[in-house]
Parts: C-alpha cells; sequence; structure tokens
C-alpha cells in the first residue's frame, strides 16, 4: 500500500498570515514517505495513510507534538521505501487532524511548515527517523522591482491557466488573489501545477526564491502551451461534428446518383443477402430468425455503427453449414488399413477406435461417450485423430485448448459487445464447411478458469449426447445441432479434468512404445519423414536397426517418440550437411555413425544397476508423461536416533518413510537387528534428483526394502525395481500406472519387477511383448517383498554398527526433512 494525496480532496491553501518561521523545529524527525505529490511549507494537504509502518509514526505524533517530516519517495514502486528510496529535502509538516474513515483507511491533513534536508538516519523500525537540519527560506524584499514583476508574471500565468481548464474551481482565483506573501505564493503555485513529482522536487530543493519562482514560472507557461493546444482540438472536434452533419446530406445525395448508374448501395446489398438465403437449407427457426435480423438491417441508417456490425452477423449465419454434411464411408476395413499405416502398435486402442465406428455405422447416430485419447505426450493421440478423419472421410478439425481461461472462447460474446466474436466450436464448423466434421479437442486437461469464467464447465453442453443437439451459442443466438460432430478428446493427465467433464468421456489409455515398437516405428515413419524434411531420398543413406536402437537406448528415455524424432532429425542434418558441401558420408548408418554424429550417450542403461552398496534400491513412478524410475539412497551414522529425508518429498511420500521404519522397528528382532541401533544411529533417506518434486504412496515398499538393507548391510538383488504402498501392518497394497512403469523398468534395463499381489489383473492386460525379459514377483506382505529382494550375503565393505548397552546420548524420535 502507499501513502497518496486523498482522492477527489484539492489542495488547500493555509493561511498565508500564519508566521511559519516561529514554529517547531526538532533535530530528529519521524518520516513519512508519500509518492505522486510534494508538500510545501505553508500548503495544507490530505494524505491516506495505508502502511502499517505510517499509521503507527502519524498515530503516535498525533498523540505527541504533531510533528512529522513528509518526504516524497524517488521509487514509487517500492511498498516498504528504505532511506535510499526517499529524496534528500522533504517538509516538516503538523498534523492538524486524524481521521479513520468507514473503509478502514487513516486519513491525516497536514500543514507544511519548514524545509528540511536529511542528514543521518537514525532507526528503521518501527517506522523511519533521521537527523535533519533545516534550509531557511531565502526571499528579497517583496516591494523589489524584481519580486513584484515576478508575483504580477506568476499570478497572471495562474489566471490563465484557470481560464483554459474549466475543472478548476473560480473559488481559487479569488484565494490566489488574497495570497501575498511571495514565499507562499511560489508553494501555492508549484503545490498545484500539474507536473510530475521529480519537477516539483526540483522546485523545494531551491533555496533562492527568485530561482524558484523563475522555474516556476518557467514550467507554467509550457502548461498553459498544453492547455491552449488541448482546447484547440477540442474546438476542432465540435467543428467535425457539424462537418458530419454536412456529409450525411451529402451521402444521401450520393446514394440517389448510386442509384442511378446502377451501384451497389445498402439496398442491393441486402437483397444479395435475402437471395442467398433462399438457397439455404436450415431450420425453419434459423429462417426466422434470419429473416427478422435481416428486415432489422434494413431499418439501420447504414451510416451508423451498428450496420456493418448486423451485416456480419447475417452473413456468418449464412455462411454455417447448416444442414451440409459429408458422406461417411464406413468401410471398416479399409478404416483399419489406415490406422495400422498411420500407426504402429497400439493395438487395444485401434480396436476400440473400430468398434466405436462400427456402432456408429449400425446406428447412425453418434449418441454415444466422447472418446478421451489418454496418455503420456508423443504416442500419437493427435495424430489418431487424424487418420479416424481420413478413414471417414470427414472434414478434420483441431481445436488445442490448453491455456483457455475465458468461458467465451467455447460460448461466444453476447453480439451486443464491443468485439463480440462466436464461440471456437462455432467459428471450427464455419471453416470446415460441414455440420459432421471430426474435431480433436486437443490438451483438454490444460483448461484454466479465472473471472472470465469456467471453459471446463461450457464444455459439458458441448460434450454431453444429451445435450449437444441443441447447442446454443451466445453470439448465434439460435440452437445449433453438433449431435453429428465427432469429438476426439486428448489428455496427458486426468486428474486436472473437471469430474463432471471427465464423466462425459470414455477414456483410452495410450501408454509408451516399447523398444521394439519404437524401432519399427523410426523406421516406417520417422525416418523417412526426416529424410524428406532435409531434402535426403532413401537413395542417398539407410540406417540400420542396430543404429536404430543405439539411438533409441543411449540418446532418449521417454514414452513418446518425440525426442527420438529429434534426434534422427539431428543425424538427417549431418548428412545433409555432409551431401550440401560434398564431404563424404556412410550410405548406410551402423551404431558408431550414430554415435559419432549424436556424440556421447546420454542415458546409461546400467548406471543404477549395482548393488554392492547397502540401502540403494531402485523404485518405479508414475509421471503425467510416462513411467520412470526412482532411486532410493538410505545411510547410517552415530547419532541419536533421529531420521532425515531429503529430496523434495511430498507429505504422502514422508509418511511412507516413517510408515516404512516404524514397521522395520517392530521386525528388529526377526531381521537380526539390534533394537539399540534404532537409538544410537541416525538414519538419513535420500531420493536423487532433488530439484524434482515427488510424492504419492507408491515408493512404500521401495523405501522399506532400501532401511532393511542398510540396518542388515545386506546386498539387494541387481537388476530390480518396485512399487507399492505398504501400510502399518506390513500389508503391500495396489498402486496405478502399472503399463507405464513396467515400460519405464525395460527402458532402464530392470529384469525383475514386485508388485502387489492385486496388480496380477493389470499384468494381464498388457501385451505379452511388453513383458519379455521381465520377471514379475508378487507380493501380498513385506516378508515377500524382502524375501526377493534382499540376498543372505552382506554388501563387500558392511558398516559395522557398533552398540552399547546403555546408549551414550539420549535417543530421540525427531523426523527432519531436509
Amino acid at each position: 500500500m502507499s501513502e497518496d494525496p486523498a482522492e477527489m480532496v484539492s489542495i488547500v491553501a493555509a493561511d498565508p498570515d500564519q508566521p511559519l518561521s516561529e514554529q517547531e523545529s526538532p533535530e530528529v524527525l519521524p518520516l513519512l514517505p508519500v509518492r505522486n505529490t510534494v508538500l510545501f511549507p505553508g500548503v495544507v494537504l490530505p494524505v491516506t495513510v495505508t502502511r502499517k509502518k505510517s499509521i503507527r509514526l502519524v498515530r503516535k505524533a498525533y498523540r505527541g507534538n504533531k510533528i512529522v517530516g513528509v518526504v516524497a519517495q524517488k521509487n514509487t514502486q517500492s511498498d516498504d521505501p528504505a532511506l535510499a528510496d526517499l529524496f534528500e529535502v522533504g517538509t516538516m509538516a503538523r498534523i492538524l487532524k486524524l481521521l479513520v474513515l468507514p473503509d478502514g483507511n487513516t486519513t491525516i491533513i497536514i500543514q507544511g511548515q519548514s524545509r528540511f534536508r536529511i542528514e543521518e538516519q537514525l532507526q528503521d523500525t518501527p517506522y523511519l527517523t533521521a537527523r535533519v537540519s533545516y534550509s531557511p527560506e531565502t526571499f528579497p524584499n517583496k516591494n523589489s522591482k524584481e519580486v513584484k514583476g515576478l508575483v504580477s508574471s506568476l499570478k497572471d500565468a495562474a489566471a490563465k491557466m484557470l481560464k483554459l481548464n474549466p475543472e478548476i474551481p473560480q473559488e481559487a482565483q479569488v484565494a490566489l488573489d488574497n495570497i501575498e506573501s511571495p514565499a507562499f505564493l511560489t508553494h501555492f503555485l508549484s503545490s498545484n501545477i500539474n507536473v510530475e513529482v521529480g519537477l516539483k522536487q526540483k522546485l523545494l530543493e531551491i533555496n533562492d526564491g527568485v530561482e524558484r519562482g523563475t522555474m516556476l514560472l518557467e514550467m507554467m507557461m509550457k502548461e498553459i502551451q498544453l492547455l491552449e493546444i488541448k482546447h484547440e482540438i477540442q474546438t476542432k472536434v465540435h467543428t467535425d461534428i457539424d462537418q458530419q452533419q454536412r456529409d450525411y446530406f451529402l451521402r444521401q445525395q450520393i446514394k440517389v446518383l448510386q442509384d442511378e448508374l446502377g451501384f451497389d448501395g445498402p439496398d442491393q446489398e441486402i437483397d444479395k443477402l435475402r437471395q442467398r438465403a433462399k438457397d439455404k437449407k436450415w431450420p425453419e427457426a434459423v429462417a426466422k430468425h434470419f429473416h427478422k435480423e435481416l428486415e432489422k438491417l434494413a431499418r439501420v441508417n447504414p451510416q451508423a455503427a451498428e450496420f456493418p456490425i448486423s451485416v456480419n452477423y447475417v452473413e456468418f449465419l449464412l455462411d454455417l453449414p447448416w444442414a451440409e454434411y459429408t458422406k461417411d464411408n464406413f468401410n471398416l476395413k479399409r478404416t483399419k488399413k489406415i490406422l495400422d499405416q498411420d500407426h504402429y502398435g497400439l493395438e487395444k486402442v485401434k480396436e476400440r477406435i473400430i468398434e466405436y465406428l462400427a456402432v456408429l455405422k449400425l446406428k447412425q447416430d453418434m449418441k454415444a461417450p466422447i472418446l478421451c485419447l489418454y496418455g503420456p505426450p508423443g504416442v500419437g493421440k493427435t495424430s489418431l485423430g487424424r487418420s479416424i478423419a481420413k478413414s471417414l472421410g470427414r472434414k478434420y478439425v483441431r481445436m488445442s485448448l490448453g491455456g483457455v481461461r475465458d468461458e467465451a472462447e467455447i460460448r461466444g460474446h453476447r453480439k451486443t459487445y464491443v468485439g463480440a466474436m462466436p464461440g471456437r466450436i462455432i467459428s471450427q464448423i464455419k471453416k470446415a464447411g460441414a455440420s459432421n466434421p471430426v474435431i480433436v479437442l486437443d490438451e483438454i486437461d490444460k483448461i484454466a478458469s479465472d473471472f472470465r469464467g469456467d471453459p471446463s464447465s461450457a464444455l459439458l453442453e458441448v460434450l454431453d449426447p444429451e445435450q449437444n443437439s441443441t447447442f446454443t451459442d451466445n453470439y448465434l443466438e439460435v440452437e445449433y445441432d453438433l449431435s453429428k460432430v465427432l469429438f476426439i478428446a486428448t489428455a496427458n493427465s486426468l486428474d486436472t479434468i473437471q469430474p463432471a467433464l471427465r464423466d462425459r468421456m470414455e477414456i483410452i489409455d495410450l501408454t509408451g512404445y516399447t523398444l521394439e515398437e519404437k524401432t519399427q516405428i523410426a523406421k516406417k515413419h520417422l525416418w523417412p519423414k526426416q529424410l524428406t524434411e532435409h531434402g535426403l531420398s532413401q537413395k542417398d543413406v539407410t540406417i540400420t536397426t542396430p543404429a536404430l536402437q543405439r539411438v533409441i537406448d543411449d540418446y532418449t528415455r521417454e514414452s513418446g517418440v518425440r525426442s527420438l524424432e529429434r534426434k534422427l532429425g539431428a543425424v538427417a542434418r549431418n548428412i545433409a550437411k555432409n551431401k550440401a558441401m560434398k564431404e563424404a558420408f556412410p550410405d548406410t548408418l551402423e551404431p558408431k555413425d550414430v554415435s559419432r554424429i549424436l556424440g556421447a550417450a546420454i542415458f546409461d542403461r546400467d548406471l543404477y544397476q549395482d548393488n554392492e552398496t547397502a540401502g540403494v534400491v531402485t523404485g518405479l513412478a508414475w509421471t503425467s508423461v510416462g513411467g520412470d524410475i526412482l532411486f532410493i539412497e538410505s545411510l547410517l551414522s552415530r547419532g541419536r536416533g533421529k531420521l532425515t529425508l531429503s529430496g523434495q518429498l511430498g507429505d504422502v511420500m514422508k509418511e511412507s518413510a516413517i510408515t516404512a521404519l516404524s514397521y522395520l522397528r517392530s521386525r528388529a528382532e526377526e531381521l537380526d537387528i539390534d533394537y539399540r541401533v534404532f537409538d544410537q544411529y541416525d538414519l538419513h533417506i535420500h531420493f536423487p534428483e532433488g530439484a524434482v518434486p515427488k510424492d504419492g504412496p507408491s515408493a512404500g515398499i521401495a523405501i522399506f526394502t532400501s532401511i532393511a538393507s542398510v540396518f542388515t548391510q545386506r546386498k539387494i538383488r541387481s537388476h530390480l525395481a518396485m512399487t507399492g504402498e505398504i501400510t502399518l501392518r506390513g500389508k503391500v497394497l495396489p498402486v496405478g500406472g502399472i503399463k507405464e512403469k513396467i515400460l519405464a523398468a525395460k527402458r532402464a534395463g530392470v529384469k525383475d519387477v514386485i508388485l502387489c499381489e492385486k496388480n496380477r489383473k493389470d499384468i494381464n492386460e498388457i501385451p505379452a511383448d511388453y513383458l519379455k525379459d521381465l520377471t514379475v514377483h508378487y507380493a501380498d506382505r513385506v516378508d515377500d517383498v524382502l524375501k526377493v529382494a534382499l540376498l543372505d550375503e552382506k554388501v563387500a565393505h558392511p558398516i559395522k554398527l557398533v552398540v552399547r548397552d546403555e546408549p551414550a546420548l539420549a535417543p530421540t524420535s525427531s523426523v527432519e526433512v531436509a
């Protein structure tokens, strides 16, 4: 908040006969920072005080000697200004009145007394105080010719400004006439002149009265020039209005001449619109509404601002394809062939799309759930929608919803608003030229909402098969049938989709690709595309399967194929450069060529597969861009039994760590762990990649295995990963995202995976190709996890845990999160 002049209150003058020199002049002043104004000696000014520091200052001063130092801010953006943010010269002021307004703000009325310069800051809290020195006023005798001429010029300039600016009340002239003191006259005019704060501050800092008056007179003359220019512009505008009336009569005469010569006027334009409407096939209600708007348009003056708006509206009604449909090609074998050509893999997804289209073929209506293709980026969600449109022979429209915040983007604006436009749904149908296009609602999970409405709620009517046959756009004002439109939504995450909107869609899960699928996609689609985009052909260069697998394994780690396409583009660019420069390049790319072009491998499959260190476990995690591996490290050190967690963890993951440690303590005897270790050693659990936020319960069994390994110093099975929630009774609970986690395990070179027994059904739904070279172990309790994960042999260099009969330090059970 800031201290500004109170709104709607003019700066007023104090009694000019009051002898300013007799006021108190304390050496130490509390400083009240203000912005957008400068206080001058003798001037009375209302100020609204909103800063906590300033409120404390003025209330204490008002109870005391009522003296404060008012200083203007250099940095007007600072809400808590320091001494460096203030000008050095200010005005000592007396608080005449303190008012607490109904809205809670405090307003003070202050009168400037004398100028001072800040010499030294004394304190910053509870408010600024400083040691000051006062600047005496040096003004020659008011009866001297120089001063008389200056005073007369200032009053004349002020009178001229009053005449040119009708907003200033005429009582100001009376106040000017009653001012006799030349010093106070300069202060009063300086306070009221319309210039920026920096210039007013310059006037305040000038000690010589004549010099200040001369500079003030220059500023007033510039202000007078601006007011004269403004006055001229206003006079010209009034003249232009008279000119418009004259132009109206001339245009009426031109209209008659145009009719005689056969030129199209407004009437002819309306006739053309009426003629277009005769050939239009649309509902009777729409036809009535159109003709009503056309009759209204005929009564509007063509020169009026509403005329072009109304013309645009009726033309939009005519441009919409009300009853125009493209003929569907329901050859489902052809559809399957197109889907197979455009997308490798995704067998269950393509089978569900064929089923959807088969029902549409038999039933001939669209009253079925809207399809929502859900999966990580780069797996082909948007391109699936394009393939469906191509197979059906329908128009294809893609509508990106990422970042849409305004409800009017979906429903449109009322056409009475300035700049009104139809919603994007209706606009895309007009663009498609048919009432049954395939509309892909891309990134439906990234819709936002703010004060302009909730677009996801507006989409409920669009995507509900029971409602969208009577969809009403605010701009259109009549119902439009969207039931023939095939809507396909895409999303990376389901958590951010409004529950009511999610309920209207059938979720089709697209998980990531295996190494074999990525290899085939690169060979059939990505590599030929990159060759074409870089001016190459298949005759110039080919790439072997091992080379493609080298790119996939060593340079990408993702669920989709976007990074893979970029890396293949980098390889193609290198070949294109060599060809353009007529340098030698291999006609067949092998893995060694890929390494030479792309440099050192980015990802190492064997980086985290060492089991020679106790307490290092690989977990599996789900993210919005697919599955990933998660590493957990535990370490013991002499201490008091403190638990430390680090790695930017959420509350759920912290609770999982506490639960795992509590259960391990309860089973210490069975695991051959001396119970005294828990009180005499500190446990630190760390999750690498600390910049990445982590949360969720699925790391429970991995955390338990990690701390069990570090307390027993037993090896963990190599190439092992696990996921599952742990309870305080040692039960293993199922978690989600199993397919994505399995793919992440395969990408990382994992060979054994531990899951909850209840996740067996999720594994049964995964194609066998995804599980190749992977052994899945199921666990119902934590004991089952340890049987698979912990080996009997100790690590290469075990920590010798020395315990005492009595702990040297008092035990503690505190948890510290780093």
